[in-house]
């Protein structure tokens, strides 16, 4: 029996080719949504990505997509975590949420806690700088309307990057975090050249400018596109930070005369510094880190390590977190940094409780909610 030959029967025939047509891509578009991009069928992703989801080359392209592993999900997963993390609690410290009953809270706790014997004046003076937008926030626009998934990879200094070859993995990610002395000239194949922000006390850094200018760590990195994250562990922080914001020297303290550009470059717009907030540092070592020095007669030296502070602050602000350089349970074969030209074992000082810090990273990796990398 033939086909029918009427008026209607081509206009008919070409509207159901369409239909099956648009069918069609709507399938694929959601089983890709669903399954994630296609990939060939060579896997040549990192573990990380692999832990992660496969990254895209068009960033655009990915952004698009939709997380497949958020470190949110896999803490509500955790009943151990999920009465731990407070996702919502404040990381940064504005001059917008100064106010006095702050400052009769925060006087109660002393650094990096609080406020105890700090000055009324220099704090307000500071946080009064920090009174644009961007200042309470660590991305340049509010979380939400950053759209895909935000990746982020928090590099330590850790002996375990010597001869990784993850340098180009860790520079994949949105957002790099580095701190201290981050030597990068000579071993950018470990660990990568981007960086997104640098966190450390004022202490830590210029310790890190004595101790490592011998391997070419001479300067605290600057970049137009680098933040700089202060971790308020004294008065001297705060101190540094005005100083740093209004382009003079610093006037008084342990750092008196010390010129801010020197550290941080001549571009001392506000957006580019952050300030931790103390009841967040008190917040991750109540809950994360509470470690039994506390209780010691070096319970007033006791504060997390400047690279856990920067990872916690990862793990509250990005989607997807992945640490390199930090301490796992076979840190014996390493040398204590990367850049180190000798092996030198990791000595554990009082103000830090790293085999805390190694237990919290492993247990965070094995409930999925960062990726540690592991040799």
């Amino acid at each position: 029996m033939g086909l029918p030959r009427g008026r209607l029967f081509w206009p008919l025939l070409l509207l159901a080719a369409v239909s099956s047509g648009i069918l069609v891509a709507l399938y694929s578009s959601a089983v890709e949504l669903h399954l994630g991009p296609r990939t060939g069928a060579r896997n040549t992703t990192s573990s990380s990505q692999a832990f992660f989801g496969p990254k895209a080359s068009n960033s655009r392209t990915r952004k698009n997509l939709l997380c497949q592993h958020p470190l949110s999900l896999a803490v509500q997963r955790d009943p151990r975590f999920r009465n731990l993390f407070n996702l919502s609690t404040p990381v940064l410290l504005s001059g917008d949420v100064f106010t006095q009953q702050l400052w009769d809270s925060l006087s109660q706790h002393k650094a990096p806690y609080g406020w105890q014997g700090l000055s009324h004046q220099a704090i307000a003076s500071t946080l009064s700088l920090l009174n644009s937008s961007e200042s309470a926030r660590l991305f340049a626009v509010p979380r939400e309307l950053l759209p895909g998934c935000i990746r982020c990879a928090v590099v330590g200094n850790g002996g375990i990057l010597n001869g990784s070859r993850q340098g180009q993995n860790i520079d994949a990610h949105d957002y790099v975090f580095r701190l201290n002395g981050a030597v990068i000239k000579g071993f950018e194949n470990d660990v990568g050249t981007k960086i997104s922000f640098y966190g450390f006390t004022v202490n830590t850094m210029k310790n890190s400018l004595i101790s490592y200018s011998n391997v070419g760590f001479t300067s605290v990195p600057q970049g137009q596109n680098l933040h700089y994250i202060f971790i308020p562990s004294d008065i001297r922080d705060y101190v540094m930070l005005r100083s740093t914001i209004l382009g003079v020297p610093v006037p008084e303290g342990t750092d008196k005369g010390d010129r801010p550009q020197t550290y941080f470059g001549p571009d001392s717009s506000v957006s580019k510094f952050k300030l931790l907030h103390p009841d967040f540092i008190s917040y991750l070592t109540e809950r994360f880190l509470k470690s039994k020095l506390i209780n010691t007669k070096f319970g007033d030296l006791y504060m997390p390590s400047t690279g856990a502070l920067m990872l916690l602050t990862a793990l509250h602000t990005c989607d997807q977190v992945s640490a390199y350089g930090f301490i796992t349970s076979n840190y014996q074969k390493f040398s204590d940094h990367y850049f180190d030209r000798m092996k030198k074992p990791l000595i554990f000082y009082a103000n830090h409780d790293l085999s805390l810090e190694a237990t919290l990273w492993r247990d965070l990796h094995k409930a999925g909610i960062l990726w540690l990398y592991q040799r």
